[in-house]
């Protein structure tokens, strides 16, 4: 049966503490763009945005010809909407969880498992690991956006052991004179960085807390005198101990790449990529999965053992962490996201002002598509709908969307989908 199916979603805000709070959230001022009755709390955090099935956040169908009340129910009934291929490979599952995020304060240093350790830590303890699915993501900048992604350069982190007498008083001499000693050999680096990194992570509270304490201190001197304190990456430390003071996640500065993106760019992170979001407005796409280990910058539950031991210890500069766009050479306002995983792919839809007609393009995968700027009336047989900021349509494969535009400042739009 050929379905001739687009609907709009009502989706689900996640208001987690880290999220921007009230009218400063870009999640808040999308679900208040989409819908006036929509009033925001401003002492309230709006952290994330869910637009797609997953069991925590399902979005509902706004479309009183469906009896299905959400986008998973309405899935289940009609698997062929997913596209041929997705349907099989992903045993009828929508298999990406598209999202916005407005982050505020820093998420926690963490890292997200492979398939095969998934299912492993899945059995092994349900509740902490709650599926088997490995949760590959990727994040495209809407607003400046910054985070901690991958092992920075050796030489990088050599640099801060020497500045940094607290931070190589944690890590111990053994362990950074094996990381000095490595470069030029990979294994080594590898197995050094695992080493260095390991020690950081399983130092005795009351040490790695003594040593955070008198380098605050001291930077906090430094900066008061007027002294440039990039050696300590001053800044960045005095945000992250405000947010959490004596946690050890503070040091991972010292390990991890800073990366800031300008709106458009985007980073991809692969399973056992240390990371953590520190500030900014983002898009987020990422296999249907809620499964995170934690090691630092939170409240929640840690597990450092299973971090170290699951982490990719290659490292390399923050430039190689940004996560290239492809233009589209037959439709020259799309441009592609498509990473190394067979889950998701993001697609960038940017139509100048002077274009009145644009045709979204039918694929043979289901997808979802965000409104960001911009207003049109979408028609798809058998409907038309009214699209505006902050609205969210479901796609089913094989089905394109006609936009009469309605904006003197063109659209932008994003449309999360599977193309296998």
């Amino acid at each position: 049966m050929h379905l001739d199916w687009v609907f709009p979603l009502k989706c689900v805000v996640q208001h987690y503490a880290w999220g921007k709070i009230g009218s400063d959230s870009e999640v808040a001022k999308l679900i208040s763009s989409d819908d006036s009755s929509v009033v925001i709390e401003q002492e309230k955090p709006y952290a994330e945005l869910w637009m797609g099935a997953h069991p925590k956040g399902d979005a509902v169908i706004c479309d009183n010809r469906i009896s299905q009340k959400t986008l998973g129910q309405w899935i289940a009934e009609h698997p062929e909407c997913l596209g041929s291929k997705v349907k099989d490979i992903f045993q009828g599952q929508l298999p990406f969880l598209f999202k916005v995020l407005s982050v505020n304060i820093s998420l926690s240093i963490q890292a997200h498992p492979n398939k095969e350790l998934a299912v492993q830590l899945h059995a092994q303890f349900p509740d902490r690991y709650p599926d088997k699915n490995h949760k590959p993501e990727m994040a495209i900048a809407l607003t400046p956006f910054e985070g901690l992604c991958g092992f920075r350069p050796v030489e990088e982190i050599v640099g801060f052991l020497k500045n940094v007498r607290e931070f190589h008083a944690v890590i111990g001499s053994e362990a950074a004179e094996m990381l000095e000693n490595s470069t030029g050999d990979p294994g080594k680096v590898s197995d050094a960085l695992k080493k260095c990194f390991t020690r950081m992570m399983n130092c005795e509270k009351k040490a790695f807390v003594d040593q955070l304490n008198k380098l605050v201190k001291r930077v906090l001197e430094e900066a008061a005198a007027g002294k440039d304190t990039a050696a300590s990456n001053g800044e960045l430390l005095l945000r992250l101990h405000s947010q959490f003071p004596g946690d050890v996640g503070c040091f991972v500065i010292y390990f991890l790449n800073q990366v800031k993106l300008q709106p458009g760019e985007a980073m991809f992170l692969g399973a056992n990529e240390p990371h953590a979001y520190l500030n900014g407005d983002c898009i987020e796409c990422m296999a249907c999965s809620d499964n995170t280990v934690r090691a630092g910058l939170t409240p929640k539950l840690i597990d450092v053992h299973t971090l170290c031991e699951m982490l990719s210890y290659t490292p390399a500069p923050a430039g190689a962490k940004i996560f290239p766009s492809v233009r589209d050479p037959c439709d020259p306002c799309v441009s592609v996201y498509d990473p190394p995983v067979p889950d998701f792919s993001v697609i960038k839809i940017e139509v100048p002002s002077a274009v009145e007609r644009y045709m979204v393009s039918s694929i043979d995968s289901a997808s979802i598509l965000l409104v960001i700027r911009g207003k049109a009336t979408a028609k798809a047989a058998p409907s038309q709908i009214n699209i505006h900021r902050g609205s969210v349509l479901f796609i089913a494969a094989n089905e394109r969307v006609d936009l009469c535009i309605d904006s003197t400042d063109g659209m932008l739009l994003f449309r999360a989908c599977c193309v296998l």
